[in-house]
């Protein structure tokens, strides 16, 4: 199988290169590489490859931020997105693309399923949809994986912060109205690659559509705190106070449910990712040994 994966020093896509690589020839492309804010390099990078499976890893995720910048999050997350699905259907490539809980605006007292309408609350989660219905109008094989509240060992992210602060302040407010599952990058890379072990790119072509794809159960961006300094274990643990958002506001709104079913996901092909407690004890494993590099330019949501 050969496989063209963007944005390799991400925190998924940094996973992804090594989870994929038994799968067969993996060509693995940072921003330098193929930059998605030129769509003639996305034409000639993919028609030059000539993949079976094409994965953008790639985003605009600054969430907050892509409020006074929407046309850059746009440019990336729907415009970019539309070229690639376009070359992928040309050289009949599966393409499989990471979306966001964004999409959805977080009022469901229930996780969100697939079928659900999207309602985003935020820039950043328009232009991630536009993402979405752009590979849905182009109509070529394709695998939409929405997830949530990604982290991992490197990059720019809630574990690392967290784990910064704890060392830093006796005192951490965090929200606790917001409802979501950690999910680690490495967990999804691993679940990504299990899909195309399984399956093969045809068959996943012919179940083409959108899939949620978190780990299982939930927490708050409070408890969430409160596992990692349990994890930390320091001598002097600060004190984790849970906050309202009102109390921490943001430019970009968040959705204040972003629970999102696997049932889909596990029904179609079997896969699931694990317990989000699970998947954050081996991240944090792999940072107590010290695995823990520099971020990449673009990091996917």
């Amino acid at each position: 199988m050969k496989i063209l994966l963007t944005g390799k020093r991400g925190q998924v896509g940094w996973e992804l290169a090594h989870a994929l690589a038994p799968l067969g020839e993996v060509i693995a492309l940072d921003r330098e590489g193929l930059d998605l804010a030129v769509p003639d390099r996305i034409v000639s990078v993919v028609r030059s490859v000539r993949p079976e499976v094409l994965i953008n890893a790639a985003a605009y995720t600054a969430v907050d931020r892509a409020e006074s910048e929407p046309d850059a999050a746009h440019d990336i997350n729907a415009a970019a997105v539309a070229v690639l699905a376009e070359e992928a259907k040309r050289v009949r490539a599966l393409f499989l693309h990471y979306s966001t809980d964004y999409v959805f605006d977080g009022t469901k007292d229930a996780p969100y399923v697939e079928e659900d309408r999207p309602n985003p609350l935020n820039a950043y989660g328009r232009s991630k949809l536009a993402g979405e219905q752009a590979i849905h109008d182009i109509g070529g094989p394709h695998l939409i994986l929405r997830t949530s509240w990604v982290y991992s060992a490197r990059g720019r992210n809630f574990l690392l912060t967290i784990r910064r602060l704890l060392q830093e302040k006796k005192e951490l407010r965090v929200v606790s109205d917001q409802i979501g599952a950690p999910t680690c990058a490495r967990g999804l890379a691993d679940a990504t690659a299990e899909l195309l072990r399984r399956h093969g790119a045809a068959a996943l072509g012919h179940a083409s559509g959108v899939y949620h794809a978190t780990t299982s159960g939930s927490t708050s961006w409070h408890g969430f705190a409160r596992e990692i300094a349990r994890l930390e274990r320091t001598e002097s643990p600060a004190r984790i106070v849970p906050i309202a958002s009102s109390e921490h506001p943001t430019p970009a709104r968040r959705p204040a449910n972003s629970r999102l079913s696997n049932e889909k996901l596990l029904r179609r092909f079997g896969v699931a990712l694990p317990r989000w407690e699970a998947c954050l004890e081996a991240c944090h494993a792999m940072l107590a040994k010290g695995v823990e590099l520099k971020a990449g330019d673009h990091d996917a949501r």
